[in-house]
């Protein structure tokens, strides 16, 4: 018998009746302190605040995340989704998070099925930082079935143009990663931003968009989607992307060479370096509708 379609982050749009409950954390997400530059001069500036955030299910402790700590729930929410942990938002009752003791407690409807054989085995990530993901993220990227979603070029420079003028954590403290979802309508450079998020790692800002799309209705998320990141595309976000049923990425940086191979196997449109009027397209090119005479001179 033929395996199934992997189901995009999220599920089915009849999973989505009975949303879980999430608290609304809220945390300050950066932090003055005291420099001096060089000129001897002393100052105070802002810098991103990273806090741990330890998830439990069911009561059993899961894994410690560093954070930012913008939408906790939801990066909770996605991660369990972009993990294969669970299969749809609906999966989950509630997601409670509590800063004063750094700590999310996920209650979910029925458990997860094998849930130490599937956390068992563990990949290192090229996070930032050295992070970790369960291996079965790895399997059965073959079975990803992604829209047949197609953008323009003019759509690309209106995408990279939202993203610059977009405020952000990043302009006023730095160091820290930026994840948007776009849709695209139909006009020419018809491109409307859906959600963006920052945290101290691009998996987190991936994982928090899962989760917003989890709990989004069904009617929102009609039409072309496109994933934006300032981080490279690894595997991991190459697969993440292709799970929340994403079927073009565009980076500010580049493309390693796993996730380039795993582009080219699940027909994903991967692009990168893409900044003002530049772009590489590393792979599914009959995506994307070019017009060279958009870029201007070389």
């Amino acid at each position: 018998m033929a395996s199934p379609d992997i189901a995009p982050a999220g599920g089915r749009a009849s999973d989505r009746m009975a949303l879980p409950r999430l608290t609304q954390a809220k945390a300050a997400l950066t932090q003055e302190v005291e420099v001096v530059d060089e000129h001897g001069e002393r100052g105070r500036i802002s810098i991103p605040a990273e806090r741990d955030l330890t998830i439990y299910v069911d009561r059993r402790e899961l894994v410690t995340l560093m954070t930012l700590g913008a939408r906790p729930e939801l990066l909770v929410l996605g991660y369990l989704l972009n993990q294969r942990l669970i299969e749809s938002a609906a999966d989950v009752e509630s997601v409670t998070v509590d800063w004063e003791v750094g700590a999310a407690a996920v209650k979910t409807h029925a458990g997860i099925d094998r849930i130490e054989e599937r956390t068992a085995k563990k990949v290192v990530t090229t996070g930032c930082g050295q992070g970790s993901v369960f291996g079965a993220l790895m399997g059965g990227i073959d079975r990803l079935h992604l829209p047949g979603t197609r953008m323009t070029q003019a759509q690309l420079y209106a995408l990279v143009n939202a993203i610059r003028i977009q405020e952000s954590t990043y302009k006023s403290a730095g160091s820290v990663h930026g994840c948007a979802l776009f849709t695209l309508g139909g006009g020419d450079d018809d491109v409307s931003l859906l959600t963006f998020v920052e945290d101290v790692g691009r998996h987190n800002a991936i994982d928090t968009i899962a989760g917003w799309i989890a709990m989004q209705p069904a009617q929102l998320l009609t039409g072309g989607r496109v994933f934006y990141t300032t981080g490279r595309l690894t595997s991991e976000m190459v697969i993440k992307s292709a799970q929340m049923g994403v079927a073009i990425v565009v980076s500010r940086s580049g493309i390693t060479q796993m996730g380039h191979e795993i582009a080219q196997r699940v027909g994903l449109c991967a692009i990168g370096r893409a900044t003002n009027r530049h772009f590489v397209c590393y792979a599914g090119v009959d995506r994307l509708v070019l017009q060279p005479e958009l870029a201007g001179t070389r």
